[in-house]
């Protein structure tokens, strides 16, 4: 079924791609944008995580750098039945983390320094063991794809304002303000789609990473000590490269509101009545949803 969304939301994007071309160019132009949406899909399935790591400035690390948090993920990865991920960190006080990769053998999660320093060791585990549950939902990779299309969409329409958006004659099917009306409103509706596809997902990744750790309110308390954090403390490679702002556990974006449309995330307060929820199923004692200070990696 996994596969089947995303087959469906690649094609539905790469409809609106080539309507777009279409806009600009009639016949030449969706044919153009065809090949350019091809070419942006293989792209993004070969170099998606590789992308995504480098603007985030994440830093590939082996067991010797950071043996508890290399074992945690190791063992949270055998709880999920997945490969080892590969496993990075990000020189940055903002605590928050990622996942990427096109594929579970192809996988690696990233962290935050911040995220070690100022969360207790089951506070990371529950935001690590969301981050696998990305992997194991085959997440990563459409979230990847999607953004990169977005982005393409709106390359393509500015290429198309400056270039062609002028044309009235009757070659343009659609007409001047017609033609800059599909320029407005395509990179929008690429960014619903982007954002609906993140929005859904984290509460699925959310309960999958509760179940992959056994410890949903652990989870709930990360949540709550990151939406806090990220309010004050700044992210300044998320803040050059907002298109991939969707991918972390919380938006890094400084002042970023969580529970209005434009969000690439739910309400914060909205995940964690999930969690306490999921936590009551699992017979689980609920904790008040707070930091317990700092962590043991700091």
């Amino acid at each position: 079924m996994n596969y089947l969304k995303t087959t469906l939301l690649l094609a539905g994007m790469t409809a609106l791609f080539m309507a777009v071309g279409y806009g600009l160019g009639r016949e030449s132009g969706m044919i153009i944008a065809f090949f350019m949406a091809l070419a942006m899909n293989l792209f993004s399935y070969w170099n998606s995580d590789k992308m995504v790591l480098r603007m985030a400035g994440a830093q590939a690390i082996d067991r010797a750098a950071a043996p508890e948090f290399f074992d945690m993920i190791e063992r949270l990865a055998r709880n999920a039945g997945l490969p080892m991920p590969k496993v990075y960190l990000m020189d940055n006080d903002q605590p928050n983390a990622f996942a990427t990769g096109r594929n579970p053998e192809n996988a690696a999660v990233a962290a935050t320094t911040g995220l070690l320093r100022r969360l207790s060791p089951e506070q990371v585990e529950g935001v690590m063991a969301h981050e696998l549950a990305h992997i194991k939902n085959r997440d990563t990779l459409i979230m990847t794809v999607t953004a990169t299309i977005a982005g393409a969409i709106s390359m393509l329409t500015n290429f198309g304002m400056m270039f062609g958006g002028g044309n009235r004659d009757r070659d343009n099917p659609l007409g001047g303000i017609a033609a800059i009306a599909m320029m407005l409103l395509a990179p929008f509706a690429a960014m619903i789609v982007q954002m609906a596809v993140s929005r859904t997902r984290e509460y699925a990744a959310d309960r999958l990473g509760a179940e992959i750790s056994g410890k949903p309110m652990a989870l709930a308390s990360a949540l709550a000590t990151i939406a806090g954090a990220a309010r004050h403390i700044r992210n300044p490679e998320a803040e050059a490269n907002p298109a991939a702002a969707h991918l972390f556990i919380i938006n890094p974006l400084h002042g970023e509101r969580m529970d209005n449309l434009f969000s690439t995330h739910p309400a914060t307060e909205n995940r964690i009545a999930a969690l306490q929820a999921l936590a009551g199923e699992m017979s689980e004692a609920p904790r008040p949803a707070t930091s317990s200070g700092q962590g043991p990696w700091g």
